[in-house]
């Protein structure tokens, strides 16, 4: 029995570390998405395996190290990444260029989450896993798809027709200052 214990104690270890673990999703942040109002939370699984290479795409779910309390997960949707124009939802610039290493993450539900329009741009060593499933309740399994809805699209990957108006970006990042 010990020697059983003393055997997968360091392979579940390995296995939480390498591959990834079962989460609750707690809060309205990510409705509805996740959590969806029915009074029950999400568990999702939380693959770390493909967070190892830093290799990120707009629309992914991740779980990340809350910039604001260290002890804290939080988990978000990739919006921007190092180097796109995003326009911001009450940052304190109305435009920001997501610096190099950095990415700008927002909650599905707007106005309901505390996310880079609170604290600006996070560091992608801060990213600790990519939400992969919904695992529990039975009747919500499924895939999580990286999604990026159309309003939050970098402005440097938006077509100007597709605008609504011409936005210059140099004029966007010339107002903030």
């Amino acid at each position: 029995m010990l020697r059983a214990v003393a055997v997968g104690i360091p392979i579940g270890v390995t296995f939480v570390d390498c591959f990834g673990y079962v989460a609750k999703v707690e809060g309205i942040s990510m409705q509805p998405a996740l959590n969806p109002g029915n009074g029950k939370s999400d568990f999702v699984f939380l693959n770390r395996w493909s967070s190892r290479s830093f290799s990120y795409s707009r629309g992914d779910m991740v779980s990340l190290i809350s910039p604001k309390d260290p002890g804290q997960k939080i988990i978000k949707r990739i919006i921007a990444l190092e180097g796109d124009l995003i326009r911001t939802l009450g940052y304190k610039s109305r435009y920001v260029r997501v610096p190099e290493g950095h990415c700008w993450v927002e909650g599905d539900h707007t106005g309901h989450s505390l996310d880079s329009n609170f604290f600006g741009p996070v560091a992608v060593g801060l990213i600790t896993a990519k939400a992969s499933r919904i695992v529990w309740p039975p009747a919500r399994w499924k895939r999580l798809e990286s999604e990026l809805p159309l309003e939050r699209i970098p402005l440097n990957l938006r077509d100007v027709a597709d605008r609504g108006s011409e936005v210059d970006e140099q004029e966007c990042l010339d107002s903030d200052d």
